[in-house]
Parts: C-alpha cells; structure tokens; sequence
C-alpha cells in the first residue's frame, strides 16, 4: 500500500492549529457523549433523516460536490480540489470513456454529472435520501448543455448521461436484478460511502454481481489506522464514528480483504492520501463558525450537534494520524 506520512498538528491551517481571528463556536457546546449503539437499521434510518435535512446546508457550505478535496498545491480552492479528487480516481482506476456507471451514495449528484460530462459515460446515481435526488435532479436541469432525454428521469450531459435513484444501497444487488430495473454496470463508484453501510460484505458482493466482466469497483474513504490503542480510539475515532453516522470504521486491509472475498481482484492498492485531503476539514471548520448553522445543529437535537462536534476530530485524527483518506480500485 502506499503511505504517506502522518500530519503533524503544526501543519494544520498553513502551521497554525487555529487562527487568533477565527471565533472557535464549537467551544461554547460540550462534545455529546456517543449515542448507544441499537441496531443498523436504526442507523440507517437516522443516516437518511440526517441528509433529509443537511443536504441543503451541505450544498450551501461545500457545493456540488460533497466530498474531500485532494490539494496539490496551496493556492487550490475546495472546488478545485474536489475535482482533482475525482479525476485522481479516473487516472487509478483508468475507467474508459463512456463507461457505464453506478454511482452509489450520489448524493446531490456533482461527480455523477462530473463523470457524464467530462467522462462521457452513462451513470446512475443513488442515494438513500429523496431530498437529495430532488436536489440532485434540479441542479442537472440546471447544468450547462442538460437536457431531458426522451425519458423521465434521465438527462443528456456532454456526451453522457444520468438519472438518479432513490436507494437504500445494501438494496442494490436485488433493485437492479429484477425487471423493469436490470442492469449491468462497467464501473461501481462509491466515493465516502461505503463507512455508512452497516453490512460492507454484502456490498462487496453487490458490486460484483452488478460488474459486467472486466468491471471495476471504485473506491474512496475514509479509515482508522491500524493498531490503534483504547486510547487513541476513544479520543480521535469513536467521535467521527458517533458524530458521522458510521458503523465501526474499518482499515483499508479489511476493504482489500472484503473486495477479494467477493471475487474482486485488485487493479490499484490502496492510495493514502490523507496528507493532501486534511485541509478539506480546516476549510470546513471555518465554514461552519456560523451561529445560524450551530442553531440550526442543535435543533435538530444530539446528532445535529454531534455532526459539527466530530469536525474537531476529523482533524485532530488526521493530525495524529490515527484517521486516514484511501483511494483504491478493484477489477471482476
């Protein structure tokens, strides 16, 4: 596997941890204690009333695309960054132009569009969340050069297309094996999905049996190192997990692991690129010192709070790096 070096907490925000300018308003809330672990299908269920209700907001702090910038140099905006992270997947996995895709965990649809546009390729995105297909729809009629293509839900993008799906992804393996929704795919895509899904070896499973042969699975996410002390974990991991919604968060092994059990070869190791993604959340965290958005999370009741609360650790984990960013790709 590739590794790069854990971050330092001095290279945070250009070697100052926080700046003396910034209001710190994730100071005036305690941290909440992690919520009791239940079932999965309770966390499933408060994950899709989580992005009923941020997806909005998430589209109003981040853009279309929700999801980690890899920056290359320090003038690179988020925007930017957010591209390059996708176009950094494309270049690992060497997906062909025109490719069918599915685009699992969609959210409000910027790499599903990214990919038909600049890439050429048919995509299908899914989400658990209504809100967001309706958001992600809307912006597509909106794009430049979208159009309605004969049928419903799907639009002409480029030399692409998408349409998007509302779907619970541990469903997907039966949604597209049963008529009138069957389908093959030349590429699986979940990019910061995957830690959501309870059950990741019936994904894996899934991606495979929807894989036309020479398919590849794409993927990237986040992890927790390996060896992690008690200590280590209560600190940095365990408020991600609670604050995000994640079931227990797995290494990038355990993802190889899963894929190759599946039948899945793989075609690129694991790429860690956390060093180059961490700025993502000293950018996030200043987005968010907003008293209207802080109302707002607190609203909502724990988990609203908790969300904003697990930002802190998502860069403290990156700091110590004890949490960590991979990209990689598997072939059927």
């Amino acid at each position: 596997m590739a590794i790069e070096e854990p971050l330092q907490a001095t290279e945070l925000n250009g070697g100052v941890e926080k700046s003396d300018e910034t209001v710190d308003l994730g100071e005036k809330y305690e941290i909440p204690e992690p919520e009791p672990f239940i079932s999965f299908n309770a966390l499933k269920e408060r994950i899709r009333h989580h992005y009923e209700l941020a997806s909005d907001y998430y589209y109003s702090l981040w853009g279309e695309h929700i999801h980690h910038g890899y920056f290359l140099t320090p003038a690179d905006t988020k925007e930017k960054a957010q591209v390059q992270l996708i176009e950094l997947l494309l270049e690992r996995s060497a997906l062909p132009k025109g490719s069918s895709v599915l685009d699992v965990g969609c959210g409000i649809g910027g790499t599903t569009r990214h990919l038909a546009k600049d890439h050429g390729c048919k995509v299908t995105g899914v989400t658990i969340s209504g809100r967001q297909v309706e958001i992600a729809r809307k912006l597509t009629v909106e794009a430049s050069g979208a159009q309605q293509d004969g049928t419903v839900d799907t639009f002409k993008l480029g030399d692409g297309s998408v349409r998007f799906i509302e779907l619970d992804a541990e469903k997907m393996g039966d949604f597209f094996n049963t008529e009138p929704n069957v389908a093959k795919f030349d590429c699986v895509w979940i990019s910061e999905a995957m830690s959501h899904l309870p059950n990741k070896q019936l994904f894996f499973q899934n991606a495979a049996k929807l894989l036309n042969p020479g398919g590849k699975l794409v993927v990237a996410d986040w992890f927790k190192s390996e060896n992690l002390t008690e200590e280590q974990f209560k600190a940095d991991i365990s408020p991600i997990e609670d604050g995000m919604l994640l079931p227990p968060l797995c290494s990038q092994a355990d993802y190889v692991r899963l894929a190759q059990e599946a039948g899945l070869n793989i075609f690129a190791e694991p790429f860690d690129i956390s060093k180059k993604v961490s700025k993502t959340w000293d950018i996030s965290w200043s987005l968010v010192q907003n008293p209207a958005l802080w109302a707002f999370a607190i609203a909502q009741g724990r988990d609203g709070l908790a969300f904003l609360q697990a930002f802190r650790a998502m860069r403290r984990g990156f700091a110590n790096g004890t949490f960590r960013y991979a990209v990689m790709a598997f072939q059927k």
